[in-house]
This record gives C-alpha cells, sequence and structure tokens, in this order.
C-alpha cells in the first residue's frame, strides 16, 4: 500500500481522517493536473517538429484519437508561466497618508489592486486559484515559496530592491530626478514619459531568484503603480510568447504601456527591451 494511505488508514480520530484525505485530494489533483499540462506540452512539441499524430500514437501506444483528444484538452502550456495550483500575488503596500505612524494602515494603490485583478482573471480562465496579500511596510516578505508573483517596486522594498541586483541587464536606479529604468546591455536609460505629462509609463517584468537557491518568482513593477498594470495588460495579450521565450527559466525584460489618464485603463502595450535571459 502506498505510504500515505498507510499513514491515512492509521489515523483513528474519523475527522482527523477526512481532513487528511481531502488535503490529499487537493494535493494530488493539483499534480495530475500539471502533470495533463506537461503532457499536452510534449505532444505539441512532437507536432511542432513534424511528427504525425499516426507516429505519435505508435510511438506512445495510443490511438490517433486519443492524441487528438489530448492535444485539445488539459491546460495551456502556456500557463505554467504563471505557475501551477494557487497563486500568491503579493503587492506591495505603503502607510495612509496624513496619519501618525502608529495608527496609519496599510494600503495598496488602485492601480495595483486593479493589477491584481485583471491577473486573477487571467489565471481563472487558465484554471489557476489566486490569492493576495500586502507586503507590510518597511517591505518585508517571504520568497521563498512557489507560485509567487510579486507586485512591489524597490522603493517600497529595499530587499526586493537587493534581489533586483542579481539582474545584470535589466533594473531600477534613482537620482534626483527620482526613479528610472536601466538597460544595462543597451546602455540605456528609460524614464517614464508621466513625469514629463504624458499617459505613459514604463516597467520591469521578470523571473528572480528566490533567497534560499530553490527556484523563482515572476516580478512585476513600473517606474509608477499604472506601469505594473501595463505589464499584466502584456502578459494577457502575449502569454503564449512569453513562455516560448521563457518557459519558466529567469529572464527579464522591460514594458512600455499607454493609459487612460481619466480612467487609468491601460489602452495599449508593448515591449521597451529584448528578452535577457540568464546567461545569454
Amino acid at each position: 500500500m502506498h505510504p500515505e494511505l498507510e499513514e491515512l488508514n492509521a489515523l483513528d480520530d474519523p475527522v482527523d481522517r477526512a481532513k487528511r484525505a481531502g488535503e490529499l485530494v487537493a494535493e494530488h489533483q493539483t499534480v495530475v493536473t500539471e502533470l495533463s499540462r506537461i503532457r499536452r506540452e510534449a505532444l505539441e512539441e512532437l507536432v511542432a517538429r513534424g511528427s504525425k499524430p499516426g507516429e505519435i500514437a505508435k510511438a506512445l501506444g495510443m490511438t490517433r484519437a486519443r492524441v487528438s483528444q489530448l492535444l485539445s484538452t488539459g491546460p495551456r502550456s502556456e500557463r505554467a508561466f504563471l505557475g501551477y495550483g494557487t497563486l500568491t500575488v503579493a503587492l506591495g503596500g505603503k502607510r495612509e497618508g496624513g496619519k501618525e505612524q502608529n495608527k496609519a494602515g496599510k494600503v495598496v494603490t488602485q492601480e495595483d489592486m486593479n493589477s491584481y485583478e485583471r491577473l486573477r482573471d487571467l489565471a481563472q480562465t487558465l484554471g489557476l486559484d489566486t490569492r493576495y496579500e500586502v507586503i507590510q511596510p518597511p517591505g518585508f516578505v517571504n520568497l521563498n515559496r512557489d507560485n509567487l508573483v510579486v507586485i512591489c517596486g524597490p522603493r517600497l522594498s529595499p530587499l526586493i530592491s537587493q534581489v533586483l541586483e542579481s539582474d545584470d541587464k535589466l533594473g531600477f536606479e534613482r537620482d534626483q530626478q527620482g526613479w528610472y529604468l536601466v538597460d544595462k546591455r543597451a546602455g540605456q536609460i528609460h524614464r517614464s514619459p508621466m513625469d514629463a505629462g504624458e499617459p505613459r509609463d514604463h516597467a520591469y517584468l521578470g523571473r528572480l531568484p528566490r533567497l534560499d537557491g530553490r527556484g523563482t518568482f515572476l516580478y512585476i513593477a513600473g517606474i509608477h503603480a499604472i506601469g505594473a498594470a501595463g505589464v499584466v495588460h502584456f502578459i494577457e495579450n502575449n502569454l503564449a510568447e512569453l513562455y516560448a521565450e521563457a518557459k519558466t527559466k529567469r529572464f527579464s525584460t522591460l514594458i512600455t504601456c499607454t493609459f487612460n489618464p481619466e480612467t487609468l485603463e491601460v489602452q495599449s502595450s508593448q515591449q521597451l527591451s529584448p528578452y535577457y535571459r540568464e546567461g545569454a
């Protein structure tokens, strides 16, 4: 018998047994779903290489009908760009203005909350659950977690600022004029057009290393908060391309967006830099 089943059957309390059984069902269902996605992706790669359905079916011991079914059902391959199971989206928090420090609550900008809601809606279409948390001032957050997305500028989190230093190609810098983005490889700086009164902003999108060295997390940050919303807009419209370019490995790129200054709704988004990959 499987060790987990033996452990489960050994529980005397039926309440404990029922709870643990439910937990195991959820855990294994997540794994089964991810295995289905990986299988679909492998089949798609075989098709892309020129293999015919009949050849694939023979190699895998399946019927052609079953291969066709697997290619059209199950999770989309590119959903792995975001993660699997339940995504945790950490939003940068700051103290409410106009209040004493010990009485001020922790809030997130409306733009960041809108970004979370758009990301949540996208995740739902991919069969992923989401939850959000607020990064409390002064910006400490547990980065050593699977399925983590962080939407928080380096101004709100010195910890994030330090992790960003691991990217030797793109990053944030600051001078007397304020924060800006820099493309170290191209030797270019990008200041936000918002600072000149234009309804445009620039942002960073990348996958950064966890502090424990056991994985990565997805990182999104604009020079201003609306820039992060522009990144989410870009992900919504280019998810398959993003996954084809980066898979789940480390990468970074810069995104620029335009928005309606009255509603703060992002109207367009596009890349401002190439995709930079680790080791490239």
